[in-house]
C-alpha cells in the first residue's frame, strides 16, 4: 500500500466531511477511496471513522492520526519545494549601475554577498556619475539618487537622502552665516545640480 497516498486520502476525506467529497478533490472513484480508507485501517488495525449513511465522524484514535498526517504530508510538501527551489536557482548575468561613490560603498557589498549566495551568477557593475539609459546600455537594474524622468520603467523607492548646506567657520566669520535658504543666493559655494546622479 502506498501510505503516503492512503494518508492523503485519509485527510481529503475528513477535510471534505465525506467519501465522496475527498473522491472529487482528488479526481478518483469513490470506490477507489472506499478501498484505500479500508486498506489503512485494515493496516493500522484501528478503526479512524465512524461512518454513517448521513455523515462520518472522526474516532479519538483517527483524531490524532489525522493530526500526524497533516505534519507528515506538510514535511514532504516541504521537501519538495526545497528541491524546487535548488532547482530555479538564478543563474547568469545580471548588469547593475550606480553611482559611483554609492555604488563602491553601498552596492559592492550586496553584490558581492548574493554572488556568494548563488554562484552560478556572474554580476557586472556600471559605476558612472552620470544617467544611464537602462535599456540602451543593457543594463538590468539602476540604483538612482534623485527624481527620475517619466519612463516606462519600473522605479521602487529603497530609501532616502538629503543634502546639507556645509561652511568652515573662517568661511562663516568673513562672510556671515546665512539665516534663511534666500541667504544663500549672496555667497561663495559649490553646488551640486540636477538633483540626481
Amino acid at each position: 500500500m502506498d501510505k503516503l497516498r492512503a494518508m492523503e486520502v485519509f485527510v481529503r476525506i475528513v477535510d471534505g466531511g465525506s467519501l465522496t467529497a475527498a473522491a472529487e478533490a482528488l479526481r478518483t472513484s469513490l470506490p477507489s477511496v472506499v478501498r484505500t480508507l479500508a486498506a489503512l485501517e485494515a493496516e493500522l488495525d484501528v478503526r479512524l471513522l465512524n461512518r454513517t449513511t448521513r455523515r462520518i465522524a472522526l474516532t479519538d484514535e483517527g483524531r490524532e492520526y489525522c493530526e500526524r498526517c497533516r505534519r507528515v504530508l506538510a514535511e514532504v510538501d516541504d521537501a519538495e519545494a526545497s528541491l524546487s527551489a535548488r532547482r530555479a536557482a538564478p543563474k547568469g548575468r545580471l548588469r547593475l549601475s550606480a553611482p559611483v561613490m554609492f555604488g563602491r560603498l553601498h552596492v559592492a557589498p550586496v553584490a558581492t554577498e548574493f554572488i556568494v549566495r548563488h554562484p552560478a551568477v556572474k554580476v557586472d557593475m556600471l559605476l558612472l556619475d552620470r544617467v544611464v539609459d537602462l535599456v540602451e546600455e543593457g543594463i538590468d537594474a539602476g540604483l538612482r539618487i534623485g527624481r527620475l524622468p517619466d519612463s516606462s520603467l519600473v522605479a521602487i523607492p529603497v530609501g532616502h537622502t538629503r543634502r546639507v548646506v556645509c561652511a568652515s567657520p573662517a568661511y562663516l566669520t568673513r562672510a556671515g552665516t546665512p539665516k534663511a535658504l534666500a541667504d544663500l543666493g549672496g555667497h561663495a559655494g559649490v553646488w551640486c545640480r540636477g538633483g540626481r546622479s
